[in-house]
């Protein structure tokens, strides 16, 4: 009898638990709002699709085409001077060349200016664009700047759509990127990929190398066209890729926007971007100067040559001489001397301190207007 008590007991109970138990699953699911059921803020952004991104974005984006027209004299054999030699009165025959270049841009503001490559639509004589929509127009140049391949061109349209313009420098390692322009005249494309790396230099591609890298595929066309980031940003201008077959191999590189805008305002006010120039080739240095008691660390930039007549020669700067400061602004890199001097206007002048043997000297130099150097590509 006792057995059979506690058997009844142990029912009763665990059926008293499963209907507590089942009293409360309902009561949930009738009332969400006892639960948070909402995802963390990473998914709430939908990080699965990046088409509002590629919307806000895309319109802004177009194809550009450039041509130029050339004559060409006869076959190069009628050049040959042997071949002159003998035919000297033969009349030359001349043969007229179309060279023509694709490409992309981005439509910056309400006026209907464009930023793209100098490399794209340089000595063109016609320069058209292919809207989004597919409205072809024709663009007129404004101005271009070698030193960092970038170009404004300019089309006349009412209300034309405009790309939003993020940061670049606030752009970190991973974040995810897309790249719009048009591949192989193939039209709009999209690709997607991370800022591989920032600040990449020395590539030999444009004087003022400051590279967003990028494994998004950049192909041929899809020079001049927007990196974007995933809030719809322009963040850069597509510009190089670094490849050995001439397609995308997973390293792009492009323009950080700020760097850009600067170049396209200065374009846009004066027709071209008038730099400082010191007339210099140096490399870092860091050396310690050890005398009885201290070892104390020199920094500055050693001066492996100067150009012939220019402000850093004229001044009295030999190579072998180490610039110490500019304008009481230490030197520790060549890249912080192309940064301070380009900054200023031509005329100005400005206080060097130089290292010579163990000596220190001030010497004072007239900047000049940096002259154009150009990459081949």
């Amino acid at each position: 009898m006792y057995n059979l008590k506690n058997i009844i007991f142990f029912v009763i109970k665990f059926s008293a638990y499963g209907l507590a138990v089942a009293f409360l699953f309902l009561l949930i699911s009738n009332n969400h709002s006892l639960i948070d059921t909402s995802l963390p803020p990473f998914f709430k952004t939908n990080h699965q699709s990046f088409n509002n991104a590629v919307e806000s974005t895309a319109p802004a984006v177009v194809n550009v085409y450039a041509s130029k027209v050339y004559q060409e004299k006869g076959h190069s054999v009628f050049r040959d001077p042997m071949f002159k030699q003998f035919f000297e009165d033969l009349p030359q025959l001349t043969k007229t060349r179309r060279n023509n270049s694709i490409g992309s841009g981005v439509i910056m503001n309400k006026d209907g200016y464009i930023l793209t490559n100098a490399h794209v639509i340089e000595n063109a004589q016609n320069i058209g664009v292919t809207l989004n929509s597919g409205e072809q127009l024709q663009a007129d140049l404004i101005g271009l700047d070698i030193d960092t391949d970038l170009a404004v061109i300019k089309i006349n349209l009412k209300n034309p759509p405009i790309i939003p313009i993020g940061d670049s420098s606030r752009l970190k390692i991973g974040d995810i990127v897309l790249a719009i322009g048009n591949p192989y005249n193939f039209g709009q494309t999209v690709t997607q990929g991370i800022v591989s790396a920032t600040g990449r230099k020395r590539r030999g591609i444009s004087f003022f190398d400051d590279f967003i890298q990028t494994d998004a595929d950049i192909n041929q066309g899809h020079s001049g066209g927007a990196l974007v980031n995933i809030y719809g940003e322009l963040i850069g201008i597509n510009t190089a890729i670094v490849s050995s077959s001439g397609g995308s191999e997973g390293i792009g590189l492009a323009t950080p926007i700020n760097q850009a805008m600067n170049v396209m305002n200065e374009i846009i006010n004066n027709g071209k971007v008038v730099r400082g120039w010191l007339g210099i080739e140096a490399q870092s240095l860091n050396l310690k100067f050890e005398d009885q008691k201290n070892t104390t660390p020199i920094n500055g930039v050693l001066i492996t040559a100067t150009i012939r007549n220019g402000p850093a020669e004229n001044a009295g700067i030999i190579p072998g001489d180490i610039i110490l400061s500019i304008n009481e602004n230490i030197t520790s890199s060549p890249e912080r001397i192309i940064d301070m001097i380009t900054k200023l206007k031509p005329g100005t002048k400005v206080k060097i301190k130089i290292l010579r043997g163990w000596e220190e000297r001030d010497l004072t130099a007239a900047i000049l207007q940096r002259p154009a150097v150009r990459f081949l590509r």
